[in-house]
């Protein structure tokens, strides 16, 4: 999994505060949700952990293994989350951890209510663009590289449950909670669609414009057409794909050509305006700055420190 926006760290608890050095848990209850903190501090395998409501998880430091759902291991690190459904059995490994180096991850407790409330206020206002589609909490996809809108609020739930003291503070994580849940399936419905678009080309209005944006990224496309594709006014269009996705079709046009620029500028034989232009942009300082905006450096830098590594980075 590519690496996801990492949460900002909560400060690790002295040793001599812990009643374990395995899963101590420290734990913030609201209306709506409680916060559990969990670190360990030393190397274990196979502890089990179970919630009876939905919880979102997400690593704040070092590395654990998880199995989930029947499925082989899989390594668990800063810059991701996973959903996991009312009583579902979490076994965790944590090989790397030792008292230099604890683990820290939170998880978040969902009360179903909430959930439901949430899914129905989005389908009688928000309705999909499909007909017969509804919003909902895909457990297919519960392994999750956080984007930064979904960062953003996870991190927003931690402060108001540690730090906020206010008699509006169920209030504000009540509307957190909210958009939260609005995030983690909008990220979700970002997952489906790149796995499953050429599937869906022939029966998703979705699916189809995402397989046009693929194969002709590295030409100009007209983004106002696009909801001629889709077979939608442009207003409706562009008010469901980012309803859907969370970001606008201009958006996902320009990751997809900075995800392609990437790979170009992992190729040292390739040189900056080269890559720009067989990447689909128009005109190479744009290119520059729209690169340096997304990936937090320029394409020259990322290219001396990735070229020749492939897919490592």
């Amino acid at each position: 999994m590519a690496p996801g926006n990492t949460l900002q760290p909560i400060p690790v608890r002295d040793e001599r505060s812990l009643f374990t050095l395995v899963e101590n848990r420290s734990a913030y209850t609201l209306d709506a949700c409680e916060l559990n903190v969990f670190e360990t501090h030393e190397a274990a395998k196979g502890v089990n952990l179970a919630f009876g409501y939905w919880v979102l998880t997400s690593m704040l430091r070092g590395k654990k293994v998880m199995h989930l759902f029947d499925k082989p291991g899989f390594d668990y690190f800063p810059g991701e989350s996973i959903i996991v459904p009312p009583n579902e059995l979490m076994k965790i490994d944590f090989p790397e951890a030792e008292k230099q180096n604890p683990t820290q991850c939170i998880a978040l407790a969902i009360s179903a209510e909430q959930i439901q409330s949430t899914i129905q206020l989005l389908n009688e206002q928000h309705p999909k663009a499909e007909a017969g589609e509804e919003w909902q909490v895909n457990e297919q996809y519960f392994h999750l590289a956080n984007n930064v809108e979904l960062a953003d609020i996870i991190n927003r739930l931690i402060r108001i449950s540690i730090n906020d003291h206010s008699r509006e503070k169920d209030i504000l994580a009540n509307l957190a909670l909210r958009e939260l849940l609005v995030r983690l399936m909008q990220t979700q419905a970002r997952q489906f669609f790149e796995n499953n678009y050429k599937s869906l080309a022939n029966s998703h209005r979705f699916g189809h414009i995402i397989q046009y944006i693929k194969e002709n990224i590295t030409s100009k496309i007209d983004v106002d057409k696009l909801s001629d594709k889709a077979c939608m006014s442009r207003a409706s269009f562009f008010r469901k794909f980012k309803e859907e996705f969370g970001f606008t079709p201009a958006d996902y046009i320009l990751k997809e050509r900075i995800r392609l620029a990437k790979e170009y500028l992992r190729n040292p034989l390739n040189s900056v305006t080269q890559t720009c232009y067989m990447a689909g942009f128009q005109n190479l300082n744009y290119f520059i700055r729209a690169f340096k905006n997304k990936v937090g450096t320029t394409p020259k830098v990322f290219q001396q420190k990735t070229a020749g590594l492939g897919n490592l980075c």
